[in-house]
């Protein structure tokens, strides 16, 4: 079985838990926000697979989509 990431999230949406395989170990990982809450899907549809440095982001708090839209080039002067 290759390394797997599972995360939970509790209702709140201010604490979460991991659970992770390095091939030899389970790992239990616990993380709770001060302040603000974690983006989490709202149903199985929204659900996605994460890269590591997305878990990195969410772990950090910080959205695991860039909030900065692709905008058009203009033309100035």
């Amino acid at each position: 079985m290759a390394k797997s990431s599972f995360l939970f999230c509790d209702e709140r949406k201010d604490r979460f838990k991991a659970l992770y395989w390095d091939g030899q170990d389970y790992w239990l990982l616990y993380k709770r926000f001060e302040n603000g809450k974690i983006n989490w899907p709202q149903n199985q549809n929204e659900v996605q697979a994460l890269t590591s440095k997305q878990v990195d982001w969410l772990m950090k708090d910080f959205a695991i989509t860039p909030k900065i839209k692709n905008t058009k080039a203009r033309n100035f002067y």
